[in-house]
């Protein structure tokens, strides 16, 4: 793949916002191969294993993939890698010809006979379009020297999808918006978006809600535009909806320090002392305790609460259990289990406390 040339001036970002506002980062790639059909017309279950073969043996030469076939994995492992954004429901669809290869520290993943051949995507934390466009375009060149890519000189890299036509690149942020969405302000925020060639999903892509009020913005649009122009487009979108939430922060402060603060050592108080935590629940109550965090209310790292998230979802708890829970079930290991982090991470300090009277 030819690397594009990044000239554009970087917007600029208010302090900390890509600690506490921008969660990650992700860059995906839609390939398809010559004289292969594609995977909603390939009926022909060995042509469609030799895909899997061919970019499977050329990756795993290079790095420490695993690779998954999709009518050859257990229930739970299958919810396990949709929990963690590493497959999609498409490529469920296509379970007798699907497959994906995911790297050892889970921060790439290639599905291979979803929608399209390969959908490539790499995962980081933080915000860093560049890099991660970087990373995975080594990933796509050793893929196209495996097999050659469909390719037109007018509509770019063929795919399945008409919008994903041209580049065949979707770059996406997650930010973390709690004040944005409590306030209501993402619908007026992104009703300029498309025509900038631009969305706003929730967490799990499109038709997901906003869960935890995390919100990704993406590039819509990949026909008629370069790598650089989408990239660009996508980093200054990002840029102004962090200076937004920014500013909503220090308003919410000014206008109700005390009362902020009350409601995130409230939700604190529930989740380390429950014996039961629906996710829905959890979730709800872990937005108040990551935006302490950010506020400055609680100590702590927003990279481990995340994760906790992500750790309590079902398929995460069987194997944190090393099993089905049987005892109380998910919920009352949720609340268990979450409450003993939390503990341990030692949240409240005298410092933090400090911060809630005191801003200075």
């Amino acid at each position: 793949m030819r690397a594009p040339s990044f000239v554009r001036e970087r917007p600029v970002i208010p302090a900390g916002a890509a600690q506490n506002i921008a969660v990650s980062t992700r860059i995906r790639f839609a390939r398809n191969f010559e004289d292969y059909p594609f995977p909603n017309r390939l009926t022909d279950i060995p042509l469609a294993q030799e895909i899997v073969h061919l970019v499977s043996e050329e990756l795993r030469d290079v790095e420490n993939f695993c690779l998954y076939r999709m009518n050859n994995v257990e229930e739970k492992t299958v919810q396990f890698l949709y929990e963690r954004n590493l497959i999609s429901r498409d490529l469920l669809k296509r379970r007798a010809i699907s497959a994906v290869l995911v790297l050892h520290d889970e921060s790439i993943s290639v599905m291979i006979n979803e929608e399209d051949h390969v959908r490539e995507q790499f995962f980081m934390r933080g915000f860093d379009l560049r890099g991660a466009y970087e990373r995975l375009s080594g990933i796509d060149d050793l893929i196209a020297e495996a097999i050659p890519f469909a390719y037109d000189k007018q509509f770019g890299y063929l795919t399945a999808c008409p919008s994903n036509l041209g580049t065949g690149l979707r770059a996406s942020v997650m930010l973390f918006l709690p004040v944005v969405a409590r306030r209501g302000l993402m619908q007026k925020i992104a009703s300029g978006f498309p025509q900038r060639g631009l969305t706003v999903r929730g967490a799990f892509g499109e038709g997901s809600g906003a869960e935890g009020a995390l919100y990704q913005i993406s590039n819509e649009r990949t026909l008629g535009l370069s790598e650089e122009e989408i990239l660009s487009a996508v980093e200054e979108a990002v840029a102004e909806v962090m200076r937004i939430e920014s500013e909503e922060r220090e308003r919410l402060l000014g206008e109700d320090r005390i009362g902020t603060a009350d409601s995130v050592l409230r939700s604190y108080g529930i989740l380390t002392n429950c014996a039961r935590l629906s996710m829905r629940e959890f979730v709800r109550h872990m937005t108040n305790v990551k935006l302490g965090v950010a506020l400055g209310f609680l100590s702590g790292s927003l990279e481990e609460l995340d994760a906790l998230i992500v750790d309590m979802r079902p398929a995460n708890i069987e194997r944190l259990n090393g099993g089905p829970v049987e005892i109380g079930g998910n919920d009352a290991f949720r609340a268990a289990y979450v409450g003993d982090v939390l503990r341990r991470m030692q949240l409240i300090t005298e410092e933090a406390r400090g911060r809630i009277i005191d801003p200075r």
